[in-house]
């Protein structure tokens, strides 16, 4: 079955920067699209950014677009997101996501604090 495994979160001061990864098995990674999400405290789980299955397209919400890249590894089966000049407001658990097969990670912590 589908298993995603996220790491790289913590405790960052504003300005600073984290890089998210994502280890994927149990699907052929290399065909699908992948995705971060997050949700922070009280709200509802939105979108982050997503990456085509070989890595020729990539989006990003508004509010994180110049900010953080999304990128893959499809001989290491790893999806990442780097996440710079972090805000307070990106304080969330991040999560890992495959849209197709609407399979989700247990999710990273990442808390931006002064």
């Amino acid at each position: 079955q589908v298993q995603l495994v996220e790491s790289g979160g913590g405790l960052v001061q504003p300005g600073g920067s984290l890089r998210l990864s994502c280890a994927a098995s149990g699907f052929t990674f290399s065909r699908y699209a992948m995705s971060w999400h997050r949700q922070a405290p009280g709200k509802e789980r939105e979108f982050v950014a997503t990456i085509t299955s070989t890595r020729e397209s990539t989006s990003y919400a508004d509010s994180v677009k110049g900010r953080f890249t999304i990128s893959r590894d499809n001989a290491k089966n790893m999806v990442y997101l780097q996440m710079n000049n972090l805000k307070s407001e990106d304080t969330a658990v991040y999560y890992c996501y495959v849209p197709s097969r609407a399979s989700w990670g247990q999710g990273t912590q990442v808390t931006v604090s002064s």
